[in-house]
């Protein structure tokens, strides 16, 4: 049933006038869908600090992001800085990004128009964050490694694969030009104070999943879901010259958790150190930080809620 409520809905203002029409769609297609007292205001936030004021006068609204992955994360971390992350209520989600991972997980029409009318109507679903020591949020994944750098590598490469609209690509090239530039790290993996590499051995990366895909729908962490009870991780040492190619290949089919090099876990702390005299960047839901000489992230299940399909939610309680 869709939702009494009035709607804030927010925009990042640096979507540009090419996704001006997507917008439109999806503000029209909210208020058709709501009663006719609902009012739908839609704000275009130009900064950070724009989002956290707007999201100040929330005031019981529904909140709507219209956005990718890093949108959402935006979002959820400014609500989580006041404290304000369970009682924002459930939030709609209309994917305009490049990626769109969560939305994929969630089973979100890509469609803006059929994306903001599931806002209006959809089955709340409790979602898990990743919350690092300096509480940073993460929303859909975090990795280490060489992942962070294709993600860089991804950005540079990006706008010219938008121009013929192959923008979902970025990822997959960046990622293949890592694996051959970049060879491995130094670094100790604990989940829940367990080691999760042989001594001495280096590492090519280290995915944290809530979400299972990244970079527009290549399964890094297969079956990792938000909704799960605790985060899933992916410890790769393909480190070899061959080795890096070949995974690099079968990741884009999920294959790479099944090599021997490969190790998968689950847990609810994960702690990665560097060696001494070493460091690491991190890729944050599509956003890349560091370097890092040390970084530790909590699993909190629940810690907010979103708006999904109701089959969604019918199909990961049957995977459970």
């Amino acid at each position: 049933m869709p939702t009494d409520q009035d709607v804030l809905a927010v925009v990042n203002a640096d979507a540009g006038s090419a996704a001006q029409p997507q917008v439109e769609a999806a503000v029209a297609a909210m208020r058709a869908a709501g009663p006719p007292s609902a009012q739908v205001e839609l704000v275009a936030t130009t900064s950070l600090e724009h989002l956290a004021e707007t999201l100040r006068g929330l005031a019981g609204r529904r909140l709507v992001i219209i956005g990718g992955d890093g949108s959402i994360r935006a979002g959820v971390q400014s609500l989580h800085d006041v404290g304000a992350l369970r009682a924002a209520g459930p939030i709609g989600i209309v994917p305009l990004g490049t990626a769109n991972d969560l939305a994929r997980t969630l089973g979100l029409p890509q469609d803006p128009a059929d994306a903001a009318h599931l806002a209006m109507s959809g089955t709340p679903h409790g979602m898990a964050v990743l919350v690092a020591e300096d509480g940073v949020v993460a929303v859909n994944s975090v990795h280490v490694g060489v992942g962070a750098v294709a993600a860089r590598k991804a950005d540079r490469i990006k706008p010219v694969l938008q121009r013929v609209r192959l923008g979902v690509l970025a990822y997959p090239v960046g990622a293949l030009a890592a694996g051959l530039t970049h060879r491995s790290w130094r670094l100790r993996v604990r989940v829940d104070g367990v080691d999760q590499q042989r001594p001495g051995e280096r590492l090519l990366m280290v995915a944290i999943g809530l979400g299972g895909t990244v970079g527009g729908g290549v399964p890094l962490v297969p079956g990792a879901d938000p909704r799960d009870a605790m985060a899933d991780i992916v410890v790769s040492g393909a480190v070899a010259p061959l080795a890096r190619l070949v995974y690099a290949a079968q990741l884009t089919r999920g294959a790479h958790v099944r090599r021997p090099d490969v190790r998968t876990a689950r847990g609810l702390m994960i702690e990665v150190e560097a060696a001494p005299g070493t460091s690491f960047p991190t890729n944050l839901d599509g956003e890349v930080r560091g370097p890092y000489t040390a970084r530790c992230w909590e699993f909190r299940p629940e810690a907010w809620s979103a708006i999904a399909p109701q089959e969604a939610e019918d199909v990961a309680g049957a995977a459970a």
